[in-house]
């Protein structure tokens, strides 16, 4: 357990813009001490360190595990992420991670095991559940405010594709636009309904406008997909690079029960500002609206909980279930 008194000292591993802007948020929230930056490349080390003066710079992963830490915060390329998580953890380490954990289920599985082992917290930066617009979307539906929610469609359009040429090997990423943004939509839906047990998945994946075939693997850019729930819940998903939307993004939540709707929007094409709605037949009420500084809350409260209690949460058992529903749907069943 960290000791109470003391803020958590904290290693950050890959610091390009994700990586810095999570730090940003971590330093202004006087959550944690950052004692430690790492990242093979010179300039990325000395941008972060113009933002934690005092932390110490270190050219490896390895060397910094070597450092008197209580956690890391991994911002590397995917194919890192399930092998430094676990490195870290089996050194007594919790983790955060920028998503994916892992490429598959099983390598998320083997991360959330060695955290079980370790007794050490795992977290993973699913930041959309932090945004205020959610927030109160999730207490609607908990308080069984909507009814019984028969369907939900999630959509995240990027009008531009990743810019770093590991993205689009397979082997480095595990995936294409799945991989990168539906990741957010499969757990959203899932964590909204409190996790449903799924009766099918049903998906389509297109690479330059061709649809793959079901034995055929590629770095997609358009997918859609259907989870259909045990209890009869339809959750329909779309993601998407490059599409040719009209502005930056499209991203959206929408949910229908028997009692009334809810909603989640960008707003004028943003990736960062939200509105929220309670819809009805022909009326809507405005819920939640920017501004609302939502990106870091995932780090800000994984740094809380590693200063009350290092040790494993149940809850790092979901990141498995939203894998496997990754995996189902590359599957194409």
């Amino acid at each position: 357990m960290t000791t109470p008194h003391r803020l958590p000292r904290l290693g950050f591993a890959g610091v390009g813009w994700i990586g810095q802007a999570r730090l940003r948020a971590l330093l202004e929230s006087g959550t944690a001490s950052v004692v430690a930056i790492a990242d093979p490349a010179e300039e990325l080390r000395e941008q972060a360190l113009a933002l934690a003066p005092g932390a110490q710079l270190c050219a490896s992963f390895e060397a910094m595990l070597e450092l008197p830490l209580d956690g890391v915060v991994i911002a590397t390329p995917s194919a890192l992420h399930a092998l430094q998580a676990r490195m870290a953890l089996e050194r007594g380490l919790a983790v955060f991670c920028q998503k994916p954990l892992g490429r598959s289920a099983n390598e998320t599985r083997q991360v959330v095991e060695a955290a079980r082992h370790a007794d050490r917290l795992l977290g993973l930066d699913l930041s959309y559940r932090h945004t205020a617009g959610m927030q109160a979307i999730k207490q609607l539906v908990g308080s069984g405010e909507l009814g019984d929610i028969y369907n939900a469609r999630l959509v995240f359009h990027n009008a531009y594709g990743p810019d770093k040429p590991w993205y689009y090997d397979l082997e480095q990423s595990g995936g294409g636009c799945v991989m990168d943004l539906g990741v957010h939509l499969v757990d959203l839906a899932l964590w909204t309904l409190d996790f449903p047990e799924l009766s099918s998945v049903q998906s389509a994946l297109y690479v330059h406008g061709k649809r793959l075939r079901r034995d055929e693997r590629g770095i997609e850019d358009f997918a859609t997909a259907r989870l259909d729930t045990v209890a009869g819940t339809s959750l329909e998903i779309v993601c998407s690079w490059n599409l040719p939307a009209g502005q930056d993004a499209v991203i959206g939540v929408e949910l229908y029960g028997t009692r009334g709707g809810a909603a989640l929007r960008n707003v004028a094409g943003s990736f960062y500002d939200f509105q929220s709605e309670r819809m009805a037949r022909q009326q809507r009420w405005t819920l939640t609206a920017p501004p609302d500084d939502w990106s870091g809350r995932a780090l800000v409260s994984f740094a809380r909980a590693l200063a009350s209690d290092s040790g494993f949460r149940p809850q790092s058992d979901e990141l498995v279930r939203v894998a496997g529903v990754l995996d189902r749907i590359y599957a194409g069943e």
